[in-house]
């Protein structure tokens, strides 16, 4: 299938906003027609062109040049330059502003220094002036660059109307990618509100339920968390996070990317009924159409990215035309070198993508307002590190692992070997870290108390002498 269906195709999937600030590819197409008829008039077929373009300072070269002169009906009966012998050059280059550009041939015609009669003769036949030859015919221009060089410009209507139709579509585009990202930040500020207004702790669910623990405990093993009240969808929603950052739905592209979503899509199906509040649901429902649109525009950007490259290539290949290197190597990488102002006001250097940007802002706006237990665990046992110990190296660990290490004797801390762990006592307890993880696991917190307890319970049974377990006599 044609690059050109299937882009026409792929732009209906998507929703209006996007499509119809799209790259015009079949507009494009036909002014790269008009353009190859527009040469062909003047004798620059595609192979002649590429063989004036290729060859520098032939014999031949010279000849096309003088050709295309008489086609033009602009050569004198008295020139007699055959008689000479001369030197011609060819180039493709573009001139005007950055919001004008206008594409043009420069064929060159040198003379040699002792031919002043071929040159006056040239300069009499090549007026310098711009001149328009019948209707739809091409702007000539001649100017004398050196007394033994004389330049024909040739302006090229097509090829200034496909890039500035090109120039035109980037920059609506670049301007509406701009105002969606604008939008889609304020709406992922509201969404963030709304998600942190639902997943709070337990502690802060009920009013005046919050009791900051004291650091004047002496004895840190009497702390317990509260139950809370359980009017909160916390759990919920960071089982859900959870699932979003397994998912990795925005690490590939294509046919893995969609399955991912939908697959995502049918577990966040099942995770919605079990939402106790209201608001998470309407939550649910913004951040899952959040993720579809960065997936639409994830396949927008590809797209137009794509459809831009090929248009440029089929340029070159239809033309013979050769496009500066930068502006076909601008949506496959970085630029090779800082190009002319005219030409870089082509396309706009490339930056990271929006929909990756969309991505990070989730990352960084959303995610975070859920803690996760991972970040708050012990680096011995692996689990939640509840009645943290600071040791004064700066290292955590849970109460019962360093009191484990004490009794063994092991006086370096297991991270940096800082002789810590002997000297820490009650006073070494994160009372603030202590309280931030009842607040927000006070299921973890509950479970690893109770399972510090049976153990510490154990360890004394121990120590008396007696067996753990029952015994039948």
């Amino acid at each position: 299938m044609h690059f050109s269906k299937t882009y026409s195709q792929l732009l209906l999937t998507l929703p209006p906003e996007l499509r119809e600030n799209a790259i015009q590819y079949r507009q494009l197409k036909k002014l790269i027609n008009q353009l190859v008829q527009e040469l062909s008039s003047l004798g620059l077929s595609p192979i002649v062109l590429q063989q004036l373009l290729e060859q520098q300072n032939p014999a031949s070269l010279t000849a096309q040049i003088e050709g295309i002169r008489q086609q033009c009906d602009r050569v004198s009966d008295s020139d007699d330059s055959d008689d000479h012998q001369l030197h011609a050059t060819v180039v493709y280059e573009f001139t005007g502003t950055s919001s004008h550009i206008e594409p043009r041939l420069r064929l060159s015609v040198k003379y040699p220094t002792d031919a002043t009669d071929v040159a006056s003769s040239s300069s009499a036949s090549f007026p310098s002036s711009r001149n328009q030859y019948g209707p739809g015919r091409y702007l000539l221009l001649i100017q004398e660059v050196q007394p033994s060089t004389h330049d024909l410009i040739i302006p090229l209507q097509s090829d200034t109307a496909f890039f500035q139709l090109l120039n035109t579509a980037l920059a609506s585009l670049a301007e509406h990618l701009n105002t969606v990202h604008g939008g889609f930040t304020s709406t992922l500020q509201s969404l963030a509100y709304a998600i942190s207004t639902t997943a709070r702790p337990t502690s802060s669910s009920a009013p005046r339920s919050f009791s900051a623990y004291s650091m004047a405990v002496s004895n840190a093993a009497t702390l317990r968390p509260r139950s809370g009240s359980r009017n909160t969808d916390l759990y919920s929603w960071r089982e859900i996070f959870q699932m979003y950052v397994e998912g990795e739905i925005f690490e590939s592209f294509g046919e893995r990317t969609q399955t991912r979503m939908k697959r995502f899509e049918a577990r966040m199906q099942e995770k919605r009924s079990k939402l106790k509040l209201a608001g998470s649901k309407d939550a649910l429902d913004i951040f899952m159409r959040m993720n579809f649109f960065i997936l639409d525009l994830k396949r927008f950007q590809f797209a137009n990215a794509e459809a831009t490259r090929k248009i440029l290539k089929k340029h070159t290949k239809r033309t013979a035309l050769p496009l500066p290197s930068h502006l076909l190597s601008l949506w496959n990488g970085p630029l090779p070198a800082p190009p002319p102002s005219a030409e870089l006001a082509l396309f706009p250097q490339p930056s990271t993508p929006l929909s990756r940007l969309l991505v990070q802002a989730i990352g960084e706006t959303l995610l975070p307002i859920v803690p996760h237990v991972d970040d708050y665990s012990c680096l011995i046992c692996t689990s939640l590190a509840f009645k943290p110990i600071r040791l004064g190296c700066g290292h955590l660990f849970c109460v019962r692992c360093l009191v484990k290490l004490q009794k063994l004797g092991k006086a370096n801390c297991p991270i940096c070997r800082a002789p810590t762990v002997l000297k820490a006592d009650h006073t070494n307890v994160d009372y603030a870290l202590l309280n931030f993880m009842a607040d927000w696991f006070p299921l973890e917190s509950r479970a690893k108390l109770s399972t510090n307890e049976r153990e510490a319970a154990r360890e004394e049974i121990e120590e008396l002498g007696f067996s753990v377990g029952c015994r039948v006599m």
